[in-house]
C-alpha cells in the first residue's frame, strides 16, 4: 500500500474516533410543541416540491421536444421513440410524486416535532 492510502485511512479512522468530541447538544425548541420546527419543515417541503416540479417540467419539455424532433427525422421509428418517451416521462413524474409524498409526510405527520 502506498503512503497516501495509509495516510488517508488513518485520517478517516481518526476523524471517526474524534467526531463525538464535537457533537452538538440535544436540540432545544424555542416554543412549546416545536412550532418553529413545524414552520421550517413546511417551508422546506414547499421549496423541495417547487424545485422538483419545476425541474421535472423542464425535463419533460426537453424530452418531448427531442422525441418530436426524432420522430420528424425518422418517422419509421416513431413506435420505438414513443415507447422510450413514455417510459422516460413516467420516471421523471415518479420523482415528483416521491417528493410530494415526502412533503405530505412533513405537513401532516410532522416527524421532527417532539411528542409531549
Amino acid at each position: 500500500m502506498s503512503k497516501r492510502t495509509v495516510l488517508t485511512c488513518a485520517l478517516v479512522v481518526g476523524a471517526g474516533l474524534f467526531a463525538p468530541l464535537y457533537a452538538q447538544e440535544a436540540a432545544v425548541y424555542s416554543t412549546p410543541g416545536g412550532a418553529d420546527m413545524v414552520r421550517w419543515s413546511i417551508i422546506a417541503a414547499g421549496f423541495a416540491l417547487a424545485f422538483a416540479a419545476g425541474l421535472a417540467a423542464l425535463g419533460q419539455g426537453r424530452a418531448v421536444s427531442a422525441a418530436a424532433e426524432a420522430i420528424a427525422r425518422n418517422p419509421s421509428a416513431a413506435g420505438d421513440i414513443r415507447g422510450a418517451l413514455i417510459l422516460g416521462l413516467v420516471l421523471i413524474e415518479s420523482l415528483v410524486i416521491y417528493v410530494l409524498l415526502i412533503s405530505l409526510i412533513l405537513f401532516f405527520l410532522q416527524p421532527f416535532v417532539p411528542k409531549p
